[in-house]
């Protein structure tokens, strides 16, 4: 009950957060976003390499909790959608494959632990060990003023993730403290993700000084799965250049604010970008702190609602781009001490 209560809360304020926020739109000659996209963009059919990395030793130089997070991602403008698409294309209200539409595909894996990994039994009352090893695929595509994002994940939780290898090798390789926790992690179950995610990404949008350009995209999403089952609503907020304008926010690791580390500078041209996020999420599962689904395993107590705030930098040079965001998440089960503090390093190269 308390989870739909929250549910309610979320969609509620996302419903009235967009309507307030497109009552805003400053529309060029009353277009629509899909007819503004330069059509030398759309032409170009660029594709984007990208390498992210979360870790709470990038922010508040922790090592705990979600503590580890690596994606690489290859994201095509105009590449043929996979057969999924088709699904996506006639079951799904407005989403729509067009010229506007991207494919991408990502290998990523996670890491997750206690507050003490120097404890050879983990507290019962803290985050369980354990490791998310998956693969994911997308498309995203404007269709009037909004942009669809659809993605499908296939994964493993569990020693199948090699969790506990990955961690153990870089700790030993660095000098940090061996985790002896391990033995407790999850068991291996493998994870399915569907997620959607609607943005708005010019709801709210203004040019200033005749060189800033200053917008404001508000968005809602789901993921249904055995990993996580939630539903999300938030805003993102960004200031580029004019001339520079269409650039997205750095690709993230889900579940977390959006962004597709989408850009378009011209050779040997520095362009730079700085955004801001916030996001609200009502969580009706996440495996990591709920334990495994059809077996026993180490579990706590998670809390429904879950908030995200983040606040970062990215910095473009011809086809190369670094960003840098600081990201903040409220306490995610009812033991945990303290907020999570993150750092997220991107760098993606177009070609």
């Amino acid at each position: 009950m308390q989870f739909l209560k929250i549910l309610f809360f979320v969609v509620i304020f996302g419903y009235f957060l967009i309507a307030g926020l497109c009552s805003g739109v400053q529309a060029e000659e009353n277009q629509t976003l899909e007819d503004r996209v330069p059509k030398q963009i759309l032409e170009e059919e660029s594709k984007f390499l990208t390498l992210t990395s979360e870790n709470d030793y990038f922010g508040g130089g922790t090592d705990r909790q979600y503590t580890n997070g690596m994606r690489l991602t290859y994201y095509d403008m105009g590449g043929d959608p996979p057969l999924v698409g088709v699904f996506f294309d006639q079951f799904v209200p407005t989403f729509d494959v067009n010229e506007t539409t991207s494919v991408y595909y990502s290998l990523g894996h996670n890491l997750y632990t206690p507050d003490d990994i120097t404890q050879t039994t983990p507290d019962l009352n803290d985050r369980p060990y354990a490791g998310f090893l998956y693969l994911s695929a997308g498309m995203t595509s404007i269709t009037g003023n909004h942009l669809d994002d659809m993605e499908v994940t296939f994964g493993v939780v569990g020693p199948w993730a090699f969790g506990e290898d990955v961690q153990k090798k870089f700790h030993a390789t660095f000098g940090f403290d061996e985790p002896l926790g391990w033995d407790y992690q999850l068991e291996n179950e493998p994870g399915l993700i569907l997620s959607w995610q609607r943005r708005w990404p010019e709801a709210y949008s203004s040019e200033f000084l005749d060189m800033f350009y200053f917008r404001i995209s508000p968005y809602i999403g789901t993921s249904l799965g055995n990993v996580y089952t939630y539903a999300a609503s938030g805003l993102t907020m960004q200031l580029t250049p004019k001339q520079y304008k269409w650039q997205s926010e750095p690709l993230r690791v889900r579940p977390a604010i959006p962004g597709n580390g989408f850009f378009a500078v011209p050779e040997n041209e520095i362009a730079w970008s700085l955004f801001a996020g916030l996001e609200g999420r009502a969580m009706g599962r996440n495996i990591f702190l709920d334990g495994n689904t059809f077996r026993d395993s180490p579990s706590v107590d998670k809390r429904y609602f879950v908030a995200d705030a983040n606040a970062g930098v990215a910095v473009t040079y011809g086809r190369m781009q670094i960003s840098y965001s600081l990201n903040w998440r409220s306490k995610e089960f009812k033991t945990q001490t303290d907020e999570s503090l993150f750092g997220a390093v991107s760098v993606g190269y177009r070609f």
